[in-house]
C-alpha cells in the first residue's frame, strides 16, 4: 500500500511582492499548499491559493480566514504585509495613522488569534516580519516604528504564552531590504548596501530546520554595510 502523505498548509500575508512573495515561493518549493493574502496575485501554480483581502478591515479578515482555519491544518503563519510612512508626524493624517496600525499591528494579532488554537493542537510556527526600526528610534519614523515595536513585543510575549504548546513564535527584524516597499517613499536602498529577500528566506529555512527542542525567538538581520538614496526632500 502506498503511504498517503498529509498535505502541509501555510498562510502568508503580503504574498504578492517583496519579502512575503519570496517566503511564499520558498514554502511552495518545500511542498506546502500556500494561502497567499494580498490585494493582487503574482504567484500562479497548483498549490497556491490566492486570498484577495484588505487586512485593514477587521470584519472581513475574520470572515475570510476563520473558515480556512477550521478546514485546513495551517502549520505556518507568516505575517509579512506592512506599510511605511516616513514623514513629520503632523503631515500624516489620522486616517493614514489608523490604516498603518491596522495593517502592521492589528492584522497580525488577529490572524494569530484565529489560527492559534489549531496550531496548539497540531504544532506550527508563526513568523512576524518586523523591522530594524523596532529596535531603534529614527527621525520621521514614529508611526512605523511604533507599530513594528508593538509587533516585536507582541511576538516575544506570545512565545512565552505558547512555548509549551509546540508552537514556534519568531520575530524577524530585517534591515533595509531591496523590495517594492520603497517605491513610494522619499528614499530607497543603495546597491549593494542592503539586504535581499533571499536573506530573510534563508533565516526562515534555518529556523524551520532546527531540532524540535530548539527555536529562535528573535532574529535581527543587518546589511554588512549600509546606504540609502534620497529621492525627494521632505515637505
Amino acid at each position: 500500500m502506498i503511504k498517503q502523505t498529509r498535505a502541509k498548509y501555510a498562510l502568508v500575508t503580503g504574498a504578492s511582492s517583496g519579502i512575503g512573495e519570496a517566503i511564499a515561493t520558498y514554502l511552495l518549493e518545500q511542498g506546502y499548499v500556500v494561502f497567499g493574502v494580498s490585494r493582487t496575485q503574482s504567484i500562479f501554480c497548483d498549490n497556491y491559493r490566492h486570498i484577495e483581502l484588505d487586512l485593514t478591515q477587521s470584519s472581513t479578515v475574520k470572515a475570510a480566514i476563520e473558515p480556512i482555519a477550521k478546514e485546513q491544518p495551517i502549520s505556518i503563519l507568516v505575517n509579512a504585509a506592512g506599510v511605511g510612512r516616513f514623514d513629520p508626524l503632523e503631515s500624516i493624517d489620522t486616517d493614514t495613522i489608523a490604516q498603518i496600525n491596522s495593517l502592521n499591528l492589528t492584522a497580525p494579532m488577529m490572524l494569530s488569534s484565529l489560527l492559534l488554537r489549531f496550531m496548539k493542537r497540531d504544532g506550527g510556527a508563526i513568523f512576524f516580519i518586523s523591522s530594524i526600526e523596532a529596535t531603534r528610534s529614527s527621525k520621521f519614523s514614529s508611526i512605523y516604528s511604533a507599530t513594528k515595536s508593538g509587533l516585536r513585543a507582541f511576538s516575544l510575549a506570545l512565545f512565552e504564552e505558547v512555548r509549551k504548546d509546540n508552537v514556534r513564535v519568531v520575530c524577524i527584524n530585517p534591515d533595509m531590504t531591496d523590495t517594492p516597499f520603497f517605491e513610494k517613499l522619499h528614499f530607497g536602498v543603495m546597491s549593494p548596501k542592503h539586504l535581499i529577500t533571499q536573506d530573510i528566506v534563508d533565516a526562515i529555512d534555518m529556523i524551520l530546520h532546527l531540532r524540535q527542542e530548539a527555536t529562535v525567538t528573535e532574529l535581527t538581520i543587518r546589511a554588512q554595510q549600509f546606504g540609502i538614496v534620497k529621492k525627494r526632500a521632505l515637505k
